[in-house]
Order: C-alpha cells, then structure tokens, then sequence
C-alpha cells in the first residue's frame, strides 16, 4: 500500500529528532503538520465569472483534490461587490494529499520559482502556523503554460499543532523546508 515519502520521514526521522530537541517523552508530544490550507483570492472574478471556474480547475488539478469557491460576505460598493458573489477559491488538504502536495511543493515547485533564494521565515503567526504567499500558479508542473490565461498567485498556509513559532520551525527545518539561510 502507497504511504507518501514525507509521511514516512516523520516517522522515521523527524518525530525522534523534535523528541530528542525539545525533550519530549511521548511520540504525540512531537509537532506534526495537521493540514494545508490553499487559497487564491480573486478580485477579478468579480465582473468575470469564467475566472472563478478556471481558478477552480487550476488549484484542483495542482492539489489533486476539488477546489471549492469563496463567497464575499458583505457588498462593498467601492469594489462594485455583492453579497453572494465569487471572490475566490480555496482547498484544504489533510493526510496522504497534504504529505502529497507538501513534498511536490517543496520539492518542485518551489525550486521552479524565479530568482528562488530560500523562503522568509516571517511567515510564522505566533500559533505555530506558517504561511507564505507564491506569486505565479505556472511554477507547479501540473499546469500547462499554454493554457492559461491569467496569472494568479495563491497564499498556502501550513498549520500545525505546534505550541510555539519556534517548534513550528524546527519541525519544518527537519522536513528540509527551503527557508532563507542567514549570513
């Protein structure tokens, strides 16, 4: 049966060594990723309702798992906005697609990404959650650059159950997460 590569360094390797780090005594002590939250915002998708369904596809074909779109909950006049209407499109990804996702992110997409240096560690929120912002939805290879029509970028936020930015931090260091290296 298929368990995902990343699934397995957890347990093989990441786990002991937050253990050993942080002077757990148990196993269930050790952060662990609970999911991956993607979200693309689209404040075009407004006066273009192709947009939203094209957006949907996208991020359902790089996550393997059915994008769900993003109502706006109040009207704001400025922004010609009503309540109800499409803003944008979101997954969240838990078990063997995040771990999926998770090594294909890093892995590939990320190296892929212009000028790549490493990803700013800023992205913690004081819960133990990491999010971090891709600018082009073209650097995953399951989208083909002939078809797209628009450039949109997406946030993807990492939650974990860490305690503290800093456990937080260790534990994605342990999955080799490409953060900025300091001088």
């Amino acid at each position: 049966m298929y368990t995902p590569r990343l699934k397995n360094t957890y347990k093989d390797e990441v786990a002991p060594a937050l253990m050993k780090e942080f002077g757990y005594k148990s196993v269930m002590q050790a952060p662990s990723i609970q999911k991956i939250c993607i979200n693309q915002g689209l404040g075009k998708g407004v006066s273009d309702k192709k947009l939203i369904d094209v957006a949907a596809e996208e991020l359902s074909a790089i996550t393997g798992q059915k994008a769900v779109p993003c109502f706006s909950k109040k009207d704001i006049s400025n922004f010609k906005l009503r309540k109800g209407m499409p803003i944008g499109v979101k997954v969240t990804l838990r078990g063997d697609n995040m771990y999926d996702f998770f090594d294909r992110l890093m892995s590939i997409a990320l190296p892929r990404t212009r000028d790549f240096r490493g990803v700013k560690a800023s992205g913690f929120d004081g819960r133990g959650n990491f999010t971090m912002g891709i600018t082009e939805q073209i650097v995953f290879p399951e989208i083909d650059i002939e078809q797209v029509r628009e450039i949109n970028g997406m946030d993807i936020t990492i939650v974990t159950n860490a305690k503290t930015d800093e456990e937080a931090k260790a534990l994605l260091d342990q999955f080799k997460f490409p953060f900025v290296k300091k001088n």
